[in-house]
């Protein structure tokens, strides 16, 4: 079973889910715009990647620390952008293996335009639920970066996720130049609760991927 303390550094702040013996890889998850490091499915998913030997942190974005609720405004992206980079750089030292980065809804967004602009900075992206477009305005996709991309990707999407429907996404997915995958949760919405998901294969997908 891992271990999990909270974790914090200049302008860091989360959950550390230190794992026993494994791979040494470390993976950094975000959360949605309406939520915090305590969602979840981040725990969810951080229990099964550190039950793998992965070290996890669940991190806080930075306009989360700055109000406990509430949504990010337009203005934040840059900031929780470059808060995902420090959380990358403090797993980096706690960790000598592979790291990886990801997140839910808005954070996973967040992770995969930072991976654009810096495509060393982690192997592979995990994207739960990524916000393809707003619910009912499919005309405002969210991949402009996409084709940037030069990190691998692991997508999980329910089949009943209003942010973008599992047949939007994988025609999206086409813009990506790199390797990636699709894992559909028949039955869930954008919360990821219901389907009867196991995270298990995921984290065999992320390491298989990178």
């Amino acid at each position: 079973m891992d271990s999990t303390k909270p974790f914090t550094a200049p302008g860091i702040r989360g959950v550390l889910h230190e794992a026993g013996a494994g791979s040494g890889a470390g993976l950094v998850l975000a959360h949605g715009a309406g939520s915090n490091c305590e969602a979840p499915v981040l725990v969810a998913a951080a229990s099964a990647f550190a039950a793998a030997g992965v070290t996890v942190l669940r991190c806080d974005l930075p306009f989360r620390q700055q109000r406990p609720a509430g949504p990010p405004s337009p203005a934040d992206a840059a900031n929780d952008r470059e808060g995902l980079r420090q959380a990358v750089e403090a797993m980096r030292a706690m960790v000598a293996g592979t790291i990886y980065l990801g997140g839910h809804s808005y954070g996973g967004r967040q992770a995969s335009m930072l991976a654009a602009d810096e495509p060393r900075l982690a192997a592979a992206l995990l994207l739960l639920s990524y916000p393809l477009h707003p619910p009912k305005k499919p005309e405002q996709l969210r991949t402009g970066h996409w084709p940037c991309l030069k990190t691998r990707a692991v997508f999980v999407h329910g089949t009943r996720d209003a942010f973008g429907t599992v047949g939007e996404l994988e025609a999206a997915m086409a813009s990506i130049p790199v390797r990636h995958r699709l894992i559909r949760v028949e039955g869930a919405g954008h919360d990821l609760k219901r389907g009867g998901f196991d995270f298990t294969q995921v984290v065999k997908a992320l390491l298989d991927v990178a």
